[in-house]
């Protein structure tokens, strides 16, 4: 067991579950990150059919994605200045708003630089959702092994929704009318989002800042081990991205689509059975030490796809690399609570799942180009690419990932709280 569990039963879901008013946010959490994993593919299938184009509906995702990336950290940090709901309630008027003016132009036949347009505030004003279920987690549990197991447990449902959303986009979408997809998305976001933003008992507490240290606040990337995990989820980014076109090229390669869907479903599989794995073992080893070993299994597992013609070996690899993902970005995730001042999660929790949207849209963009010019083979190299790259960062500045004095803008807050970093507490 590991050092810091202070007493009582091992941490499990169990006890995670038993944390009083978990569920006031998980149950509408979940309902209004669901169409974080339906925008895209929505957008894809919309703009395909209005357009004809798969070039030109993967550029216009691709806008909304770099959209998103760019500007969910700056949410997280509004989110952890003013709370949760002040950017909430807004931003999911915002994004329906957003939606629906896409949703127009791509049904009226607008030219592609106004799809363009629209995709940008689309993008940028997707509700952090997930991050902010993180961030309620972190203070319910600060200084708990159970922190761990919240990780694991988001993980997982991350993976799950990334499953169930695009089949239900999908079938909207080709079902029902081409739009259905992104009429529901939008509608999700305003119910899902309205009612995760009415649980005001859970969300973390807004730290003021007196007049006498009114200083300008500190962004949660100065910290160096953030902006290490920044290029990490960079790489895992690059992953998904890569996957995503890589093996729909490969389904088309041998004449049998209907295998991109099964090859994806065993790829995502084991991400989810290795999220429930880690938040159900007791490690006795840190999160910095499992983020690097996570991310040799990822790096090496990912080396083999682009040789690989075989559907039975490919899902097998497949299988693989997402059992690989798993440890890499709970570890990561897990590594926030103790690296960065309660005062500045949800952005440093916006700053790693943008860093992911980073990268997926740049792999998206890569391995497609690659697939066109040279068959998915070529569309492969993009993860392995990705993920070397960071990991030959993780492993040259993993020595930053060790908690260190925080920068003065957000010591300041934590101090003020009474929070150590290092303080453990049994919860019951």
């Amino acid at each position: 067991m590991a050092s810091t569990v202070t007493g009582g039963p091992r941490p499990g879901y169990g006890q995670l579950l038993r944390t009083p008013g978990a569920w006031t946010f998980l149950l509408p959490g979940f309902a209004a990150r669901q169409p974080f994993a339906m925008l895209t593919i929505g957008i894809v299938l919309l703009v395909q059919h209005t357009t004809g184009s798969y070039g030109s509906a993967g550029m216009v995702a691709a806008v909304t994605g770099v959209s998103m990336a760019l500007c969910a950290p700056q949410s997280g940090k509004l989110a952890d200045r003013f709370g949760q709901r002040a950017v909430l309630l807004p931003g999911v008027v915002l994004h329906t708003v957003s939606v629906s003016v896409l949703t127009a132009l791509a049904l009226a036949d607008a030219p592609l630089w106004a799809l363009f347009a629209a995709a940008v505030p689309t993008g940028a004003s997707v509700p952090q959702i997930g991050p902010m279920v993180r961030a309620r987690w972190a203070a319910k549990l600060d200084g708990s092994p159970l922190m761990q197991t919240a990780a694991a447990f988001e993980s997982v449902t991350d993976e799950f929704t990334f499953v169930v959303g695009p089949v239900l986009a999908t079938a909207l979408s080709t079902g029902v009318h081409p739009a259905g997809g992104l009429i529901a998305e939008a509608a999700l976001t305003l119910v899902g989002g309205l009612l995760f933003a009415a649980q005001k008992g859970t969300q973390p507490a807004v730290r003021r800042v007196s007049s006498a240290d009114a200083a300008p606040r500190a962004s949660a990337l100065s910290i160096p081990g953030v902006r290490v995990l920044v290029v990490a989820f960079l790489g895992i980014g690059s992953v998904f991205g890569g996957m995503q076109v890589s093996l729909t090229a490969f389904s088309e390669e041998i004449g049998d689509p209907s295998v991109n869907g099964l090859l994806y479903g065993v790829f995502a599989a084991g991400n989810m059975l290795a999220g429930i794995a880690c938040g159900a073992i007791a490690w006795k080893s840190g999160p910095r030490q499992r983020v690097v070993i996570g991310y040799v299994g990822l790096t090496l597992a990912a080396s083999g796809l682009w040789a690989v013609q075989s559907v039975v070996l490919l899902g097998a690899l497949g299988l693989l690399v997402g059992l690989c993902i798993a440890p890499a970005l709970i570890g990561g995730y897990t590594l926030v609570e103790s690296l960065v001042p309660a005062s500045a999660r949800t952005e440093a929790f916006t700053w790693l799942t943008g860093a992911v949207a980073l990268g997926q849209a740049a792999a998206v963009t890569t391995a497609g180009r690659l697939a066109d010019a040279h068959g998915a083979s070529a569309g492969f190299v993009v993860p392995l690419a990705g993920t070397v790259l960071a990991l030959v960062t993780l492993l040259a500045l993993r020595s930053r990932l060790t908690p260190e004095e925080s920068p003065a803008g957000l010591a300041t807050d934590r101090e003020a709280s009474g929070v150590g970093h290092r303080t453990r507490v049994t919860v019951d």
